[in-house]
């Protein structure tokens, strides 16, 4: 059995060749984090029903059923330092990586594609889907056939399993994000995102995890987005979370991993390198996290605080701090997991 993220993270960190997590830099982070908790802006509960690109009129069944779909297709989104990024426009306004997928799908639904039923992306063809997620330039989306393979995985387990529907996959975890987990991970094989690092089998299910993110984000911990566990749910090791976390001085490359980075070698997934790179950034920000909590039992202070919350502001500072953290090389992988 594959250890849980915190618990892989807690391992990967403690035997790591490649990088290294430094204390300063964490607790630098930590009160970052801290003070922006108490300015009540920046680190909160994001629901994607507030982002132009979220469809509006769906049931809570269907949105439910969106974010589901939007987190199986939820990967691999970088490009080459002078490749043409792919991108979207919507509403007259240009979306690029993951907002580009959001509104590539929000605009085949407004033309009345049946993007929700599983019966339909089931079966999906190839052509059919390259002509919804066609970019800007006619520049296409990344691993387009692999997508393709999602989603005729995910509709055929939805339509077997789960009548039709994510929602029952959800009531049927019973408000617990580790039953969910456990579901999504089992049934859905394209959402089991694990690899062995010192013959041991670990684990960062950053799409599985987000995804509970999103649904516990979606109607703000309350009705079908309560999940009475959902601290246990670790930060989403991708490639840009990493890339903030050097900029906080909280992680450091060795000169070999940097210089790799620098000359864009595309890691392969579960090698050393970037088994290290994910491991190590699920230990920092529950390092961040603890340090927080413990800041705020000093100060007789009480925020909603966890390792989700912490990933989504270190995703959106990062998209924000864009030119500045440009000179920060990050890892580079081929893979459906992120």
């Amino acid at each position: 059995m594959a250890l849980t993220p915190k618990e892989s993270g807690a391992l990967i960190s403690s035997r790591s060749t490649f990088v290294t997590i430094k204390e300063e830099g964490v607790k630098s982070l930590a009160r970052k984090v801290y003070d922006e908790l108490k300015q009540g802006k920046n680190i909160r509960l994001w629901s994607h029903r507030e982002h132009e690109t979220f469809p509006s009129n769906l049931s809570e069944n269907d949105e439910v059923n969106w974010i589901f779909l939007l987190d199986a297709l939820n990967f691999c989104f970088w490009t080459k330092k002078d490749d043409e990024k792919f991108s979207v426009e919507l509403k007259g306004k240009t979306f690029t990586g993951y907002f580009a997928l959001c509104a590539a799908l929000h605009k085949a639904l407004a033309n009345g594609i049946t993007l929700l039923d599983p019966k339909f992306y089931k079966n999906l063809a190839l052509e059919d889907l390259r002509k919804i997620f066609i970019g800007i330039n006619n520049k296409e989306m990344p691993l387009l056939n692999e997508r393709l393979q999602c989603l005729h995985e995910i509709g055929e387990i939805l339509e077997k399993k789960y009548d039709g529907s994510f929602v029952n996959c959800v009531k049927k975890a019973n408000k617990s994000a580790q039953e969910l987990l456990k579901l999504v991970t089992s049934d859905f094989p394209c959402f089991n995102d694990s690899a062995y690092y010192c013959d041991k089998k670990v684990s960062f299910h950053k799409r599985a995890q987000i995804l509970i993110g999103d649904l516990w984000c979606l109607y703000y911990g309350q009705g079908i987005s309560t999940f009475n566990d959902i601290d246990t749910i670790s930060m989403f090791a991708d490639y840009r979370i990493p890339q903030a976390l050097l900029s906080f001085g909280a992680l450091i490359y060795t000169d070999e991993l940097m210089k790799k980075l620098k000359n864009e070698v595309i890691l392969e997934n579960g090698c050393p390198e970037e088994v290290e790179i994910r491991g190590c950034s699920i230990e920092v920000v529950e390092r961040v996290n603890k340090i927080v909590h413990a800041m705020m039992k000093e100060n007789n202070e009480n925020y909603t605080c966890n390792s989700i919350l912490i990933d989504n502001y270190l995703w959106f500072y990062r998209r924000l701090h864009a030119d500045e953290l440009d000179s920060i090389p990050y890892h580079k992988v081929l893979s459906i997991y992120y």
